[in-house]
């Protein structure tokens, strides 16, 4: 998250890091996003771990640090995320995910004073926005997404970027490095109005 404190408007003590989390730390940590975010806050939330896809159900899970393949108790599946999504009251919720089959997922005043009147109306409607590694296909250990990812928000030199042109700026780079395909939309039925998460340039 070094790029996020250091040339973005991210404060250091308002990101709370996992590492190796256990199916209990995910839930207690959007537990806990649920009570504290407002709907003034926006949320950017990112995942990068293993991921599974049951082809019967059509259900898609995240694959926790003490999820065992022999059983499905201690997975962590796309349904409860969603419903924490809907349940967190944020301006703007951006979910980042680098994880196989991550795809799955899909099924007021001016912000700011110098800001583009498009940025404006993008941050003015409520989101709720999906950045996916892949859609429905296993994604390579070695993620050519997270690389791109922080590279293009590194060399930005834009002071508002939303995640939509982040994503079109990492998308084709990541499938001419990979047989993975990016996938980025709304997910539905969590309150989104079409706005979009907007990425603030430190401008030092």
């Amino acid at each position: 998250f070094e790029v996020l404190t250091s040339e973005y408007t991210f404060k250091r003590e308002n990101i709370q890091f996992l590492k190796d989390a256990k199916r209990d730390q995910i839930i207690y940590a959007l537990d806990r996003l649920a009570t504290k975010v407002t709907p003034n806050d926006n949320l950017l939330i990112f995942y990068a771990g293993h991921g599974k896809f049951d082809e019967s159900s059509s259900v898609g899970y995240w694959l926790p640090s003490d999820a065992r393949k022999i059983s499905k108790a201690d997975w962590f599946r796309n349904s409860p995320l969603v419903d924490y999504l809907k349940e967190i009251k944020s301006r703007h919720t951006l979910l980042i995910t680098d994880a196989c089959f991550g795809g799955s997922i899909f099924n007021t005043r001016a912000a700011f004073m110098d800001a583009p009147k498009a940025i404006e109306k993008l941050y003015e409607l409520p989101s709720r926005k999906a950045m996916t590694s892949g859609s429905l296909e296993e994604v390579p250990d070695q993620s050519p997404f997270s690389k791109y990812l922080v590279e293009r928000l590194d060399v930005n030199k834009e002071k508002y970027l939303s995640s939509e042109q982040l994503f079109s700026s990492l998308r084709i780079a990541v499938i001419n490095n990979s047989d993975a395909l990016p996938q980025e939309g709304e997910i539905r039925n969590v309150g989104d109005q079409g706005g979009d998460f907007i990425f603030i340039k430190n401008i030092r």
